[in-house]
This record gives C-alpha cells, sequence and structure tokens, in this order.
C-alpha cells in the first residue's frame, strides 16, 4: 500500500478541517476536480468560489458539477452539493472578487498550481497557460488574508514543467518568511522522485 498522493492528501487536510455550511474557495478550478470535492464537502448552505483564467476550465468545471448533480443513484449517486461561484478571473483577484462579508471567515483555500492538461496553447503556440510566481504569490497573500483562524490553504507544485522550478522556489521562500506566530506550515513530499508534484499546507493561527 503506497502513500497518498499529493492532491488526495491535500483533499484530506481539507476535509478534516472544514465543517458543512462553510465558505471556500478552489484558487485554481482547472478541471474541476477540487471544487468538485468542495462542493460536496460543504454541503447544502455552504458555498464554493472557484477562480480560473480559462473559459475552457470554468466549462470543464461546470460539466463535472453538472454530471455529479445528475449521477444516478449507486456507486456513484448524486450528492447535494454547496452553491458553487464560477469566476472567469485570475486567482490574485481573489481578495477583490470573494465578498467583504466572507473576509477573515473562509475555512479553505485550495491551489493546483501549473497549467491545465489538455488545454489549449496560449496565442502563437507557446505552451499551455500556466501559472506565475508574481500571480500565484499575490493570490497567497490575499488567501491568508481571507482564512478564517483555524483556516487552512493547500498549494500543490509542479517543479517538473518549464516556469515550475522557479514557481515552487517563489512558493517555498514566500512560506519561509512567514512569521510562525501566523501561520503553521506543512510539507508533503516524494523526495525520491525527482521534479515530482509536492504539497504545502498552512493553517492559520
Amino acid at each position: 500500500m503506497g502513500f497518498l498522493s499529493v492532491l488526495t492528501m491535500a483533499q484530506r487536510l481539507v476535509s478534516e478541517r472544514i465543517a458543512p455550511g462553510a465558505t471556500v474557495v478552489d484558487a485554481t478550478a482547472g478541471g474541476g476536480v477540487d471544487t468538485l470535492f468542495l462542493a460536496r464537502t460543504v454541503g447544502p448552505g455552504g458555498r464554493v468560489y472557484a477562480f480560473d483564467v480559462q473559459e475552457e476550465a470554468l466549462a470543464r468545471t461546470r460539466k463535472r458539477l453538472l454530471d455529479a448533480a445528475a449521477s444516478p443513484v449507486g456507486a456513484m449517486a448524486a450528492v447535494a452539493l454547496g452553491e458553487v461561484v464560477l469566476l472567469h478571473a485570475g486567482h490574485e483577484k481573489m481578495a477583490e472578487r470573494v465578498p467583504p462579508e466572507a473576509h477573515g471567515r473562509v475555512g479553505a483555500v485550495m491551489f493546483n498550481l501549473g497549467y491545465l492538461p489538455g488545454g489549449p496553447d496560449v496565442a502563437g503556440g507557446a505552451g499551455p497557460v500556466i501559472t506565475k510566481p508574481d500571480t500565484t504569490l499575490a493570490a497567497l497573500d490575499a488567501a491568508l488574508r481571507l482564512l478564517a483562524p483555524g483556516g487552512i490553504a493547500t498549494i500543490a507544485v509542479y517543479p517538473g514543467h518549464e516556469g515550475g522550478q522557479d514557481e515552487a522556489l517563489a512558493v517555498g521562500d514566500w512560506i519561509a518568511a512567514l512569521p510562525e506566530e501566523a501561520v503553521q506550515a506543512l510539507l508533503y513530499r516524494f523526495p525520491k522522485r525527482t521534479g515530482s508534484p509536492f504539497l504545502y499546507a498552512l493553517e492559520k493561527k
């Protein structure tokens, strides 16, 4: 039996810390895996704000949510999902787009950095749209402001793609500079797998 994957560990850490009815954020909606997980976890009365700069990512997320809500009874039974607000915006806009009344009350923020698998290349064939250190660090600053005491931020980083190592280092430096009295930090990684994804988790004190 192997260890939990980075993404499964992120979901476990979040599920242990948020209650039904909570307000949460998916900072990088992508294909909607974390958005659906959050919607299931907060349930009716809860709310998920899901951000992505790509319309295709939001379309995939919307389809995943609709499919889950319409699943037949059985192994994939339909579940009561929390309200999901899909936002076509970069995660650095988080504090602007999440309503002021939720600031300081968010239970969890999930980041899955990198790029949308199978997504379109940017104009000119320059490759997929990837997250960048400057906007990612701005989003992390915003996430800390939004989190409630005891709230959690999970940050899955991907050093294996072009630009990913620079982003991973920037995130690590940002976390190292946080005051110990403000957050508790966790690093979950597989050191034998060079270039593999790893996870940071922050719990706000």
